[in-house]
């Protein structure tokens, strides 16, 4: 059985000048200008919502990971900066993810790390830019 998320954006004016708000499924709602876009400032844009969307899609592959190799994690931090280039669009996505997990050491938490980078299903519908995991820490 398919789970359907939903958003709807609204937009006034001309690119250039015009605005936007966009409104997820659960109520939030968040301001959109092309300036935050291309000059980075001021409103959220289509990028940072895809950001939102493979951080936490990844903590999640990576938690299920680690959960099957039984090493549930006590708790893992992640974050992605998505890129985008005007004229050339989104270019890149780099993952970083620090985590508690009991008895395993840093080349496997590093190894479930790059899995499931590849396992996370917005990875996957990311395949044609680049992801890199620029680091995976584990924590004491």
């Amino acid at each position: 059985m398919a789970i359907t998320s939903n958003a709807s954006t609204s937009w006034n004016g001309p690119l250039s000048s015009g605005s936007g708000t966009t409104t997820l499924g659960t109520g939030s709602s968040f301001d959109l200008t092309w300036k935050a876009r291309a000059e980075e400032g001021g409103a959220s844009t289509p990028e940072e919502f895809i950001a939102a969307a493979h951080a936490s899609c990844y903590a999640m592959a990576l938690s299920h990971a680690l959960e099957e190799a039984g090493h549930a994690p006590e708790s893992l931090s992640t974050s992605a900066k998505v890129s985008f280039e005007p004229g050339k669009g989104i270019t890149t996505s780099v993952l970083t993810v620090s985590g508690k997990v009991p008895g395993i050491d840093q080349e496997q938490f590093a190894k479930h790390a790059e899995e499931a980078k590849a396992g996370c299903p917005v990875s996957q519908a990311l395949a044609g830019i680049e992801i890199q995991l620029e680091s995976a820490t584990l924590e004491g």
